[in-house]
């Protein structure tokens, strides 16, 4: 518990982690990513049981993250959707996996992505006014969640 007196930074990172950040979550949002869409497979895929991944799965609908489709009546079946919020997860997830694997599975990494054009994709996160990589050139931030030292 957070001591009285504690004024937590304002802060993203903190607000998307309260949403998404604990596995199940973010492994919801993965299995989406490959493909799979359907619950007995994103289950299988990801290893939650089924009532932990329903509460995430209506977390994630909640927060406009995915969407649910009905493919069957009888009995209700659903499958599940990445919406635009959603689709824009993926650049985190590839910031992730490129991450794991350099630094957790250096010798062998799992997955490999490609690109549309063919070529292995190597995600990089880089500015948008001249394109240099973003940790090489990132300075002070500015806004709400900024305090002095």
């Amino acid at each position: 518990m957070p001591p009285k007196d504690a004024d937590p930074r304002p802060c993203s990172i903190a607000d998307t982690l309260d949403l998404v950040g604990e596995r199940w979550s973010i492994l919801v949002v993965r299995e989406l990513f490959h493909g799979v869409r359907r619950f007995d497979g994103i289950a299988r895929n990801t290893g939650a049981s089924r009532d932990i991944l329903t509460a995430r799965l209506r977390k994630l609908e909640g927060a406009g993250i995915i969407r649910r489709e009905r493919y069957s009546d009888r009995p209700a079946r659903y499958e599940y959707h990445l919406t635009e919020a959603g689709r824009e997860l993926g650049d985190v997830l590839l910031m992730l996996l490129k991450w794991g694997d350099r630094h957790i599975n250096p010798d062998d990494p799992p997955v490999t992505w490609t690109h549309s054009c063919g070529a292995d994709l190597v995600p990089d996160v880089v500015c948008s006014a001249c394109g240099e990589p973003a940790r090489e050139g990132a300075h002070s931030p500015r806004g709400r969640g900024v305090r002095p030292a």
